[in-house]
């Protein structure tokens, strides 16, 4: 068994953290909200640190979950990040959702500090959190990505590494851009019932066996129906993402016309107080319109 530190225990750390102490594994949490930490603590067992400076000191793998470009810059570089406590040969493994640029930054100060970085975005949403489900899709050095892959395997339904630094970011941009589109589709499809006097269940259960089916319609559509949106990833969250995917677009000159629409509906959404409902929401702008 290994000794991990994770960094960042919100709706996705803190169950996959827990998943690799029921493993067996010697684990020390870190995160901002302190209280979290401790929370941690108390069910999972395991122990906290109070920075991750401290949370890093001999782990073999350090593994971080947390908001954005600066946060992990602050948990890698700053005054107490990882980088700075982390042994040489220890690996430090990114499942936050960032830029692809930031990653390659990182991967660069990893090298110099004599330790490795896998970029390893996630998806399958809390629920794949919680149940050990994540898709997880990783760039960076094929040794660095063999040795963390057990690791990775605990919570994980398939693991891959897609290509060198960066690609693992760039493959969750792909997931981005397709659920954006799926979702608003989707959206459509159900207020069309809805505004046509169809029963939506009754149609749902008709058109999701066959093209028209996704993980979405599957998952979404009976708490979409019911006007329900605390089931998810956060619209704000999904804007930060989309905002990535956009930036990246006009560095690569990628063409995402719907992704760009979709992304000013899910502003509409923030503009009707619906920043922390969950994707499924862009049903709710359709509402109000009428």
């Amino acid at each position: 068994m290994a000794k991990l530190a994770f960094l960042g225990l919100g709706v996705m750390g803190a169950p996959m953290a827990g998943h690799l102490q029921k493993a067996g594994h010697d684990v020390t949490v870190y995160n901002r909200t302190e209280s979290k930490a401790q929370d941690w603590v108390k069910t999972y067992g395991g122990a906290m640190a109070k920075t991750p400076r401290e949370a890093a000191k001999d782990a073999d793998f350090v593994m971080a979950c947390v908001g954005n470009d600066d946060d992990l810059r602050s948990v890698c570089l700053g005054d107490d990040g990882a980088f700075g406590a982390m042994t040489a040969g220890a690996i430090f493994v990114d499942h936050t959702t960032v830029s692809a640029a930031v990653t390659r930054e990182l991967y660069a100060a990893a090298n110099d500090a004599q330790v490795s970085f896998v970029d390893a975005p996630i998806s399958g949403g809390q629920a794949g959190a919680e149940n050990g489900q994540l898709s997880v899709m990783c760039g960076g050095d094929k040794g660095a990505f063999d040795r963390a892959l057990p690791i990775m395997e605990v919570y994980s339904k398939i693991c891959r590494r897609i290509g060198d630094s960066g690609a693992g970011q760039m493959t969750k941009m792909c997931n981005q851009i397709a659920i954006a589109g799926l979702v608003q589709g989707l959206s459509e499809a159900l207020h069309f019932a809805e505004k046509a006097g169809l029963d939506g269940r009754a149609v749902v259960e008709v058109i999701s066996q066959g093209a028209a089916g996704s993980w979405q319609m599957a998952n979404r559509y009976e708490t979409m129906l019911d006007d329900e949106f605390e089931h998810g990833f956060a619209v704000d969250w999904m804007r930060k993402d989309l905002g990535i995917c956009l930036d990246t677009a006009d560095e690569t000159g990628a063409s995402l016309p719907v992704t760009a629409l979709v992304d000013q509906f899910y502003k509409d959404v923030q503009k009707q107080g619906g920043g922390r409902w969950d994707t499924s929401s862009l049903i709710k702008r359709l509402r109000a319109m009428g």
